[in-house]
Order: structure tokens, then sequence, then C-alpha cells
């Protein structure tokens, strides 16, 4: 099994990982000679949407994947609630003793745990949706996670990535995506789909809200639908860092189609980048992936791209045709060939006339290829049509030879395992009352008494006397990115230097920004997303005093994790908590002011540091739950005092979020 770097792949470069959601693409990645590719099991993974693979699929496919010298990276990448732990316990003994993955990718700190306890010896990999970039969060990682590699953050340029590299201790790397789709929110800091729809990106069922249309003042836009990334021919600057050991192609909802053209286009950049010709044929493989419009983002620093254009589609695929004639008989005309076996997508995903058309035999341009309208809405005339996949013959041929040699590889018996997760030893719950901490940008009175909590800015450090820096709860930013390290970093020490000594951490390795000299009493912050008692115990052991636990939580998962938890627990009762964080706004959105969804959800965004806040226009609220979140243990109460800009009107709503329906 390749546990290494495989053999083909030239001195110095890094491997190519390609995504696979399905048998076919991942079929397509070995085809097209991806160094390693990427997928995930039918549960905890984070493309839920995916059709993935059982155990025994990807037993074979990864035997297959190994004799022809391609690494399989496993990818376990979800938020894991207690009632998880067990079933996922059983699953990840499953998977290693049936599959033994050259790489598990991970963002629940619970899953470091439950591979180590079944035995996984080999990479363990630290997902994006960690949200692990900035520089000072590496050696922590390292020291306290022991993984291999980070899959850092889509947001950072090329000086910002070197910066990452730098900081890079022996023994660990770093992961890059170069193609593929963007989220508008950062990674991890995203809840736009649990809050709106309760299906959780961190769960891996993300419903894209961000890609509906939404209205401010104008006509109704796409305001928040990214392009896709594209490094294309930068990548040639990302070879030269070694830090930088894969290059990730994002896509596990992809066809093969796009699979096998988008790890063909990059081979040929990393391997034969210098000979001009050889450019130009990996553009034309890109341009034919089937993949968004594209962007490099921010990715050269002196010329970064806004990857927001409202007024241009954003659906995936290649646009070849639009709908024509009644809609109780349309029909599609084609600008290029359609090939038999091609996939369509009329119109886009959110419109009542989304369809998906299979195409059975070849159309040429100009032809007419006819379709039944569906039934819960009807394809208007002009409705743009995508070619959202392609079976060409040669690629078909290709995927024909590896399913022949698939075939003759013996499914292994799954021997199911009962999971069986050692849980930490609790800590003694209090049987006092919890305690209140009102958390503001800015020092002053609220209407809650309770303590004082203050996220950390220049100006809220300077509002703050010297004789209560030791009484105020100082939080950090949801997000910390290069750019604002160093700021974040002396805000920090000059707070150590004034006295305060109650930190809030909304990411653990923000623990790297203090030196570690000081007595410090350190709480994991509510945007940690931790639910379960495994993740708690690494924490505890790291020297966290706390945490505030995921908002994100229903009833069960809430009134569970106290009696079972390592370290004494807070959580957001109440307040603004936002749908999103995002580096980026399109320049037709106005901040502070609403926005509207076509079902009437409002919204408006902020800017605090480098983050753009996108924050519904009602407020969470578990109050009404306070005795029953006491009686199971919690002892602090937040109540998150956000400023509301005066066009923006609150909506009276019950604010409960997942608590009814459970996190899904």
């Amino acid at each position: 099994m390749p546990k290494q770097k495989p053999s083909h792949i030239p001195e110095g470069a890094p491997l190519i990982l390609a995504p696979a959601g399905n048998r076919a693409s991942f079929l397509a990645a070995l085809a097209a000679g991806a160094d390693a590719v990427y997928c995930g099991l039918k549960s905890y993974s984070a493309r839920a949407e995916a059709k993935n693979f059982t155990i025994p699929e990807l037993a074979a496919l990864t035997e297959l994947a190994h004799r022809h010298g391609m690494r399989v990276h496993t990818a376990f990448n979800v938020m894991l609630t207690m009632g998880d732990l067990e079933q996922a316990a059983g699953l990840m003994q499953d998977l290693v003793r049936t599959v033994q993955p050259d790489a598990l990718i991970v963002q629940d700190l619970a899953m470091i745990t439950l591979a180590r306890a079944s035995g996984y010896t080999g990479e363990l990999h630290l997902s994006t949706l960690a949200n692990a970039g900035f520089a000072g969060a590496l050696p922590w990682i390292h020291r306290h996670l022991a993984v291999d590699q980070v899959v850092i953050p889509r947001e950072l340029d090329i000086d910002e990535i070197r910066t990452l590299a730098a900081a890079c201790p022996e023994g660990l790397d770093l992961e890059v995506f170069v193609h593929g789709a963007l989220c508008y929110g950062v990674s991890g800091r995203c809840y736009w789909s649990s809050f709106l729809g309760g299906k959780s990106g961190l769960r891996g069922r993300c419903v894209q809200p961000c890609r509906r249309l939404y209205q401010q003042r104008s006509a109704p836009q796409r305001h928040f639908s990214c392009m896709d990334l594209s490094h294309d021919v930068l990548v040639k600057v990302l070879r030269t860092i070694p830090r930088v050991k894969t290059w990730k192609i994002e896509g596990r909802k992809k066809g093969p189609h796009y699979v096998y053209h988008t790890v063909a286009a990059y081979r040929m950049l990393r391997d034969e980048g210098h000979d001009p010709q050889k450019k130009r044929e990996a553009l034309q493989l890109l341009e034919q992936a089937l993949g968004r419009p594209a962007s490099h983002y921010r990715f050269l620093p002196q010329r970064p791209q806004i990857p927001l254009q409202p007024g241009t589609p954003t659906g995936s695929g290649l646009m070849i045709g639009t709908v024509k004639g009644p809609a109780h008989n349309p029909t599609i005309v084609p600008r290029k060939p359609l090939l038999a076996g091609d996939v369509l997508r009329v119109g886009y995903e959110d419109d009542a006339g989304h369809a998906i058309v299979r195409v059975r035999q070849p159309v040429p341009p100009g032809g007419r290829l006819a379709f039944k309208p569906v039934r819960r809405g009807k394809a208007a005339s002009r409705t743009p049509v995508f070619l959202i996949d392609r079976r060409a013959p040669e690629l078909t041929r290709k995927l024909a030879d590896l399913e022949t040699e698939l075939a003759a590889i013996a499914v292994p018996p799954t021997d199911r395992h009962h999971g069986r997760a050692r849980m930490p030893a609790a800590v003694r719950l209090k049987k006092t009352p919890g305690r209140d901490m009102v958390v503001g940008r800015t020092a002053g009175r609220s209407a809650i008494e309770g303590a004082q909590g203050l996220w950390v800015s220049p100006r809220a450090v300077q509002q703050v006397k010297a004789s209560s820096m030791s009484t105020v709860w100082w939080w950090l930013s949801p997000v910390v990115w290069p750019a604002s390290e160093a700021e974040t970093a002396g805000l920090v020490k000059r707070l150590c230097k004034s006295g305060a000594r109650r930190f809030v951490l909304n990411a653990p390795w923000q623990a790297g920004l203090f030196d570690g000299r000081d007595k410090l009493d350190l709480w994991a912050g509510p945007f940690c997303n931790l639910a379960n008692p495994l993740a708690l115990e690494t924490l505890r052991q790291a020297g966290f005093s706390g945490a505030f636990v995921s908002p994100e939580l229903g009833q069960e998962a809430f009134l569970d994790l106290p009696r079972n938890s390592p370290l004494p627990l807070g959580m957001v009762i109440a307040g603004m908590w936002p749908l999103c964080l995002s580096r980026v706004i399109s320049e037709e959105v106005k901040l502070r002011e609403p926005f509207s969804s076509p079902r009437g959800e409002k919204a408006w965004a902020s800017r605090y540091d480098d983050n753009y806040w996108i924050f519904p226009n009602w407020k969470l609220d578990f109050s009404r739950h306070r005795r029953l979140l006491e009686k199971a243990g919690y002892q602090w109460f937040v109540h998150l005092d956000e400023p509301v800009p005066k066009r923006v009107k609150l909506k009276e709503r019950a604010g409960l979020w997942n608590w009814n329906i459970g996190l899904k």
C-alpha cells in the first residue's frame, strides 16, 4: 500500500489530489493519472449530497488504486455530537481494518481520537473546515494534534501561503486548493444552511442558500453566489513552495468528465508547464471541464479578484443553449453538438422549472431535443440550458477498462463492529445557577446584568481601564487571517501585560497567539464547533479551562453534553448569531442595509477587522429553556450584544434554531 508519495511524481512535485463522489469519478481520477483521490463514506462525510461509498466498495476501489500507484484519502470531516460517537467509532474500525486508507481528512478533534484508538497508523489531515489559516496556528496544531497535513483556506493569497509554509514545523505540510467551487462563507464559519433550513454545512448537508437570489433595493440578483476558483497557470508559483505537498481539486459532487479534465490539466501544468503549447492545452482542458466561470480570487495579492458577479450566471456547467417552444412541449436547441450520454441541467437549481435531462442520442448544433416538463414548474422559453456531464468515447473506454479490472477484485466482507468510544472522566457539575455574560463590541452598559465580554479590537482594548482588565472576558475573532495576525497577537500581548487573564478563543489554535508564559484562563468559544466529550478532552489536555459549545445543537445534544464533559461548559443563550463570515463582499451589496431572500428572510452585512459578518434579522434565543439548561449543567450563558443598523427591523420569531428538529 503506497503510504509514501507515488514513485511516478517528479522530484519535489506536489501530489495532485482528485475528488470522487461516486465510482465513475473515482475511476476517472485513476484514468487521468491523479496521484491521490479523496472520497467519503455514506456517513460522516462533508459532502453528504454526493453518492459516496460503502466500505466494501471503497475497499475494492482502494485495492485498484494502490495497484496503479494512487493513494486514497478518506474524508471523515463532519462535526460529531455525543450521539454520533459510538456509530462513528464502529465505522472508523471497519474503515481501518477493511480499507486502510492512506490518509484521513478530519474536522472534529474527536475523529483524531477515534482514529488512533482504532489502530490507524496512516496520515491525518486537518480539514479546511477546521479553519487553520494563520501562521501561529501551525506549531500549536502539530504539537497538540499530531496531524501530518493542514488543508488551508481557499481565501489565502500566495504571500500568505508562503508565510504559513515558513511557519510549518518539521513533519507538518500544507494542502492547497487549486481548482473548484468557492463557498461564499469561510469554511467552518458558515451556518447559513443550518440556520435557514436545518441542514448543516458542518455535517455535509449544505443546501447552498448563498447561491439563491437576494434583493437589496434593485432587482433580485445572486449577490453571494461565487464563481469557481482556478489557479490554472499560476500554480507554477505554488511549485516553488516545498511545504505545499498537495494540490487539491474540489468537486465531490462532480461527474467523471470534470474530474478527468481537471486532473489531466493540472498534471500537464505541474509536469510540463514550462512548455507554452502544453499550457494552452491545459487551459483548453479546464475550459471543457464543465465548471462555473472561474476566478483567481485572492491568489495574486497585487491583483485580487472578487469572485462575485451578481449579474452574471454562476450555475455550474457549460451553457449550450436555451429552451424553445411552448411550456407544455419544450425543446432544447443546442449551440454545440450533444453526445449520447450527455447530462443537461435546464435552468438553475433553485428555479421552479429546473430539470435534469439525459441525452439518449446525438443532437447536432441547431437541432432540437424534446424533453418532458417537470411537474413542480415549467421551463419558460429562453431558460438557459447547461451541459453538466459528458461521457466522451475516449473516457468511456477508459472507464470500461477500469471497471473490468475492478470486477476481478474480490470485495472483502465487512465485519461490522459496534463502536466503543471510551469517554473521558466528566467534570463534577456545580449545583449553582448559571451566570450571564454579555459580549459586545464596545465597553458599556447592557440591559442584562452579568460578566462583561468584549470582542478583541484596538477600540475595545483602549476603552477598558487597567483596573478592569482582569474582570473582562476577551473574545477573539472567529477568523484570524495572516494580514491581521500580527495586530491580533500584539493586542493579546498588550492585554496580558495589562492584567487580562480570561480569553475566549474561537479556534483552538488561537492559543498559538499567546507566548505561553502567563497563567491564563482560556475557554474555547462557540465558533470552535464543539459538540462532543472527546473533542473537549483534547482541549482539556491542551490546557483549556472550559468551553462554550456550538449553538447549532438540538435539544438532546445540548442536554447530554454537560454530564459527559471533561470541561465546564457555557453556551450562547441569546443574541445575534451570524449566518456566516466571509472575506469578500459584492460591490453591489451595501453594508448595514437589509437584503431579502425570495422567501422574505432578511439579513444584513457588517464588517469587523478583515471579515464581513452576515446577520439574519432575528435573534437566536434559548432563554425559555434556561432552567432546563441550568439543570443539565451549563455554567455560563452568553448574550451576544450586536449593534443592529437603523434600517434593519428585527423580526419576532422563536429563534430556537435546531432545538426542536435536531442537528442534521
